[in-house]
């Protein structure tokens, strides 16, 4: 069997249908809020440590970035390379900036 997009999307729908009958609303409610208030607790540690987060963290999403834009594109590659989580590499306002989704 060939490999397509599509079946790739079904797999996925699976797992979306598999997580919200588990959960139900309100847990999936709890899961959110969680997961919103872990990101606002991580922006607030990268703060602290002399990072620069960019953004009103109000949902899992944070862009951050070092004084540096060559220090931000170096962190980016060592995270990326180190394999123990994923963040996404973006421009914001002509600098680059990590994108960091707090999931799971």
């Amino acid at each position: 069997m060939l490999y397509t997009p599509e079946m790739s999307r079904r797999a996925r729908s699976v797992e979306l249908w598999a997580t919200l009958k588990y959960f139900g609303n309100s847990g999936l409610d709890a899961l959110i809020d969680h997961l919103c208030e872990m990101a606002q607790y991580f922006a607030v540690g990268l703060n602290e440590n002399g990072f620069i987060v960019e953004n009103e963290v109000v949902f899992n999403q944070i862009i951050m970035r070092c004084e540096c834009a060559s220090d931000t594109t170096r962190l980016l590659e060592k995270i990326q390379a180190s394999g123990v989580c994923w963040c996404g590499g973006a421009m914001w306002k002509g600098e680059p900036v990590i994108r960091i989704s707090v999931c799971s």
